[in-house]
């Protein structure tokens, strides 16, 4: 008998679960091909920064947050000793953790250093589901289904995330590419949502990598050129205006990061889009609330006052030494 008609499938359906089939065995399969040096050897953390962000994780669960974040290390950076709270990226760690958490309040018993060992390649499989995610949300489904086998195997992405590689990019590539997709949802759909929720995804990758900054800047980039091809729209600047905000105010709370997104050379960038952004929306409004003649009148008289507060500026930073 035929199977689709024991269980009542029609094409739709057959398709569905033909493309979830197909997702699933690229996430088992990018699970898979990061094992053998578990297999032909044993469960091992490799490399020095590995073991030492394990050394980290077993001190974080055995002690707790507060005092992972307050622990001086006067084994690490030896002799000066390193503050862990301030120079680290938590995000690795408290991932660890909380599954380690998760397992123990299910009575599964698991030792933190095997969850060290195969968290990428668990993080690896839901790579390729958000891939899938994201591609399928630009192009369609079967884009995606080629995207998430091809990013399930691709050597680059394989170094970084075999058995007992337990660093930062070990997690880091699916936050980036998670944050891509709901960004891309939230500019799509315009609801608050979704920027909230790309918000929460760039907190975690700025919690666990510092190449964060790339994408605080790739974000930005393509609002621009939305700006220019003349495609800003009201839900491009409600999902920018919200992702930056708050994605801001949250990252600051990471101790390693501090001020950096609003003093350092790398965040400017992201801060001069989100001013535009206001300006764009601002003159759009004037634009359908005025008159030709009213228009003009205002651009004059803002611009007359903007030059005059830099002019201002600029002679008191001259006559004070200030640069």
């Amino acid at each position: 008998m035929d199977v689709a008609k024991l269980l009542h499938l029609n094409n739709e359906k057959q398709a569905i679960l033909l493309k979830l089939s197909v997702v699933c065995v690229a996430a088992i399969l990018a699970f898979a091909v990061r094992l053998y040096s578990v297999i032909r050897f044993e469960s091992v953390i490799h490399e020095f920064d590995p073991y030492f962000n394990y050394r980290t994780t077993r001190f974080m669960t055995e002690n707790g947050f507060y005092q992972f974040h307050d622990w001086f290390d006067d084994m690490a950076w030896y002799p000066l000793g390193r503050i862990i709270g301030g120079t680290i990226y938590p995000g690795l760690m408290m991932t660890s953790s909380f599954i380690y958490s998760l397992l123990h309040a299910i009575n599964v018993t698991m030792d933190i250093r095997n969850i060290c060992v195969f968290l990428a390649p668990l993080f690896s499989s839901f790579t390729t589901l958000a891939t899938f995610l994201l591609t399928s949300e630009i192009q369609d489904t079967s884009s995606g289904l080629m995207a998430a086998a091809l990013v399930a195997i691709v050597p680059g992405y394989i170094s970084r995330s075999v058995a007992g590689s337990y660093d930062n990019e070990g997690i880091a590539i699916f936050c980036m590419i998670f944050t891509f997709y709901l960004w891309i949802k939230a500019v799509k759909t315009g609801y608050l949502f979704w920027a909230c929720a790309c918000s929460l995804a760039y907190f975690y990758m700025v919690s666990s990598w510092g190449g964060y900054v790339f994408l605080i800047n790739i974000i930005p980039i393509h609002v621009l050129m939305l700006m220019v091809t003349g495609r800003f729209s009201s839900r491009v600047y409600s999902a920018y205006s919200t992702v930056y905000v708050l994605g801001t105010i949250l990252s600051m709370q990471i101790s390693f990061v501090g001020f950096a997104p609003v003093i350092s050379s790398e965040h400017i960038g992201a801060l001069g889009v989100f001013g535009l952004c206001q300006l764009f929306s601002f003159y759009t409004y004037l634009r359908g609330a005025l008159s030709s003649e009213q228009l003009s009148t205002v651009l004059r008289v803002f611009g007359l006052s903007l030059f005059g507060i830099l002019l201002i500026g600029g002679s008191v930073l001259s006559a004070t030494g200030e640069h």
